[in-house]
């Protein structure tokens, strides 16, 4: 065995290094689960809704559909889906239409100057790829539905949480202060 003499400040170094990386690599854990959970649940809305409205006779099944769904869900994996967290991934769905993903996805995926089929094109795409068109928490996104009144003033505290990296807190307190109004 040989002892390594390494003076204070080379170790702090290497250990600050290695503390920020690991640092790094967690928070990007963390967004990654996040945005795949989030286009999880945008997906669980889609097959909520596109089920619903099948047909006349299942629109009015609806509450019975998520009441079922919701105790077979959380038999099966634990809380996180009663009904209500099950009409907000429909809400979910309905408030951020296909078309908008698909748009946004096919900006992502296609080349400059190729058209792209937006409405269709949402099914050719995974989970991985939707997941980068949501980049907010699935918290931020119930908040953005419950409190914003519009299309445009949704989109533009989205826009701002992203660019500030606001926290749903700071998120609420924007929404509250009227923020894109002035």
């Amino acid at each position: 065995m040989t002892d390594i003499a390494l003076s204070g400040a080379d170790y702090s170094g290497i250990h600050g290094d290695i503390v920020a990386l690991l640092d790094h690599g967690r928070r990007a854990a963390a967004r990654s689960v996040n945005a795949l959970m989030t286009a999880t649940y945008w997906e669980i809305g889609r097959r909520i809704v596109e089920f619903s409205q099948g047909g006349e006779g299942r629109a009015a099944y609806g509450q019975a559909l998520l009441e079922r769904l919701s105790g077979d869900l959380t038999a099966r994996f634990g809380r996180g889906f009663g009904v209500d967290n099950l009409e907000l991934m429909r809400l979910f769905y309905q408030t951020y239409p296909p078309a908008a993903i698909s748009e946004s996805l096919i900006r992502k995926s296609t080349p400059a100057g190729h058209p792209g089929n937006s409405e269709s094109a949402i099914r050719n795409f995974d989970l991985d790829q939707l997941a980068t068109t949501f980049q907010l928490s699935w918290t931020h996104y119930i908040h953005l539905m419950r409190r914003t009144r519009s299309i445009e003033e949704r989109t533009f505290y989205e826009a701002e949480a992203l660019r500030g990296g606001w926290s749903v807190r700071q998120l609420d307190r924007q929404i509250s202060s009227q923020f894109h109004t002035r």
